[in-house]
Order: C-alpha cells, then structure tokens, then sequence
C-alpha cells in the first residue's frame, strides 16, 4: 500500500491519508469543499462541490490518474434538496464519464460542510 497525498488538496481533516493506493486501485477518503491554500470551507452547495471534486482530480493527478479514472463515487449531502445542484456541477467535472455512483443524505458532515465525496478510481 502506498499513501497519496499533496498540498493541491486540503490537509485531512483527522488521522487519515487523503488517498492510498492498493492492489491497481486508488481509494481517495472523503473529501470536503475546503481550499488548500486558506483551509476555509467554500460556501454554498455548488462551490463546495467544485472544490470538492478539484480536491479529487488533484488527488487523482498525484497518484498518476485522472477523473476519467473514477470506477465509483460516493456523495453525501446534508440536504437532498441540494441534489439537483449537486449533479449539475458533478455532470462539469464528469463529462461523458458516468461512473457507478450512490449520494446518500446525512444529517452532519464534518466543519458543518454540506457536502463530502469521496471516490474509488483505477491506478494508470
């Protein structure tokens, strides 16, 4: 197993890797709408979802792969009224892409985020 990290994405938020790297797969941990380089929450459900899913494409680049990589995603929303937000922004980032997916309302994310994503993705 190999850990991936790099300072284009948030530092984690507790004692975990931002991704790790096993058996050909990237397993990148949840990642929030958080700046880098501030550390702040973006505000509102689109901008923490563009920055979340930055967060992953630069994970993703650091261990050598890219979106179109993605073989599943897991979304979780504070509010599901946020969803139709939350796939039009995602379908940006996506393109033609349309990997295996499930988005799972929650009651409370970490730092009051109101999204959190995380991916499972092919090493190149």
């Amino acid at each position: 197993m190999i850990k991936i990290n790099t300072d284009k994405a948030p530092k984690p938020v507790g004692p975990y890797s931002q991704a790790m790297l096993a058996g050909g797969l990237i397993f990148i941990s949840g990642q929030l709408g958080i700046d880098p380089m501030t550390g702040d929450l973006k505000r509102g459900i689109e901008e923490q979802t563009k920055q979340a899913m930055t967060n992953i494409s630069h994970i993703l680049a650091e261990a050598g792969s890219s979106i179109s990589g993605i073989i599943k995603i897991t979304a979780y929303l504070k509010d599901m009224n946020d969803f139709p937000l939350f796939n039009s922004i995602y379908s940006e980032f996506m393109g033609e892409h349309s990997p295996a997916r499930a988005c799972v309302g929650v009651a409370s994310l970490p730092r009051n985020a109101l999204i959190e994503i995380e991916a499972i993705a092919l090493a190149s």
